[in-house]
């Protein structure tokens, strides 16, 4: 199958973005750590005219700001029916199934998985979960999955390396 026409990447956060865990001090402050290659890849998007927007089941502070630093503008939290969500945003975008990518890494990301062009999750899912997907990252989520995913898009398309090029040239300004 090829993934030429994807112009949105959607992603859940905990499990993708994260590692998954979630760290209360004994305040109740919640605590997340991203992965600095995913955020990288991210960035690369911008470069390839691909959007990116995350929808999560979770309401997170620190999801907030790190979408504000890579410049993801189509943040969704405290979602139950993730697949109406991204329904909505493909109507904001005018965008179809066939332009769509998703990582999730659990049963309540199925929904738009089985939908969309290219299905995708974090290395350290379930089997039968991987079993359902297109593409499974070599990483776990929070370690550089979503960056597999980018890199894996972004050389199915043929504009792995020119991506690459504009943001060196972007870097040496």
């Amino acid at each position: 199958m090829a993934y030429e026409k994807i112009k949105l990447l959607v992603l859940d956060c905990d499990g993708v973005l994260s590692d998954g865990q979630i760290v209360y001090d004994s305040n109740g402050a919640e605590a997340k750590s991203f992965s600095a290659r995913d955020g990288l890849g991210i960035k690369l998007l911008s470069f390839a005219d691909i959007k990116v927007a995350v929808v999560t089941g979770r309401e997170s502070e620190m999801l907030t700001r790190r979408c504000q630093d890579l410049g993801i503008e189509i943040l969704h939290q405290k979602v139950r029916n993730k697949l109406s969500v991204v329904t909505k945003i493909m109507e904001d975008l005018a965008l179809s199934w066939e332009n769509v990518a998703y990582m999730g890494d659990d049963w309540n990301d199925y929904p738009v998985l089985e939908k969309v062009a290219l299905s995708s999750c974090p290395n350290n899912v379930t089997e039968d979960f991987k079993q359902k997907l297109d593409f499974v990252a070599s990483h776990n989520g929070g370690d550089g999955a979503v960056r597999d995913l980018i890199t894996f898009i972004l050389k199915e398309k043929g504009i792995y390396e020119e991506v690459i090029d504009a943001f060196m040239g972007y870097l040496a300004k």
